[in-house]
């Protein structure tokens, strides 16, 4: 099965059909949306993978982030696909040589996030790849990371956004019109 045979809805439907619930995970009250089972399955994974090329094919970026970790699984088979270079944004400390940093607000405290500092040709258009749009907090800290870097925001795609969490209200201004694609809403 490629991406071209599966309408939107198909799509959709798919990749739900392979993102298991698991209650109470990490703390009780939270419904975990494990995407285990989707990676295991290579048809729904490929589905997934096609449609992320798709997307970078579509806002004519020029490379792929991906931010960590689960990013990395999604963003560099997507690059790959789509013929272009994929770029890690880390957690701080972890990748050599010189960085743009930049922290970020969490519900418990701050983290920060960096790319190598030659990572963009000044102009590039880059596509932000990630699993989760959950409050949007490391995906805007990724988006200044690209500006600031010299290269342009092409746009945002996440595999899921879970919508009650307002991440894509939070990341408007951040975006500046940069389109933000979610494949899944819940």
């Amino acid at each position: 099965m490629t991406t071209a045979d599966l309408a939107g809805a198909d799509l959709r439907g798919l990749l739900l059909s392979r993102i298991r619930d698991v209650p109470d995970y990490p703390v009780p009250g939270v419904t975990f949306k494990d995407i285990t089972p989707l990676l295991a399955d290579p048809a729904a994974f490929g589905a997934l993978t096609g449609a992320l090329a798709e997307l970078c094919v579509r806002h004519r970026a020029d490379k792929v982030v991906g931010l960590e970790a689960r990013g990395f699984i999604l963003a560099a088979p997507a690059a790959a696909r789509a013929g272009l270079g994929f770029v890690p944004v880390r957690k701080a400390g972890k990748l050599p040589g010189v960085t743009h940093r930049q922290a970020y607000e969490l519900e418990y405290g701050t983290a920060e996030i960096e790319v190598l500092g030659d990572a963009f040709v000044p102009g590039e258009r880059v596509l932000v790849i990630d699993d989760v749009l959950a409050t949007g907090g490391t995906a805007e800290a990724s988006l200044e990371l690209i500006r600031r870097a010299g290269a342009e925001v092409a746009g945002l795609a996440v595999l899921m956004e879970l919508g009650f969490l307002g991440g894509r209200a939070r990341l408007a201004p951040a975006l500046d019109g940069a389109p933000l694609e979610a494949l899944v809403a819940v």
